[in-house]
């Protein structure tokens, strides 16, 4: 089936009786972005394709499982909090005797 310039030319006119001269250009844009938006598509599925069968192919990696090397040092907890414990009453006699010495000078 041949198509010479006469049938072109109805094609043509159609399709601007059909679409109008000013919707034709984007009507020609969004069918350019939907035939590139299922391009990439379909080149996805193919890459997945791809990457499926590379991945059946690969066979598991085994290995074991080896404890650290270096030992953590043991942590004494009492000491920490007693620690904790003489900082936090450190804290609160300075607190008191700020407040005290506030007193005192309000009562001047």
């Amino acid at each position: 089936m041949n198509l010479g310039p006469m049938e072109i030319g109805l094609i043509i006119l159609a399709v601007l009786l059909l679409f109008g001269y000013k919707k034709l250009p984007d009507a020609s844009r969004s069918m350019g972005r939907s035939m590139r938006i299922f391009k990439s598509e379909m080149k996805g599925m193919k890459d997945d394709d791809v990457r499926a069968k590379d991945e059946a192919r690969t066979s598991p990696v085994t290995g074991q499982i080896v404890a650290p090397s270096v030992t953590p040092t043991a942590v004494d907890y009492e000491a920490e909090a007693a620690a904790a414990e003489a900082r936090a009453a450190d804290a609160r006699t300075r607190a008191e005797q700020a407040r005290a010495s506030a007193a005192a000078d309000s009562n001047r």
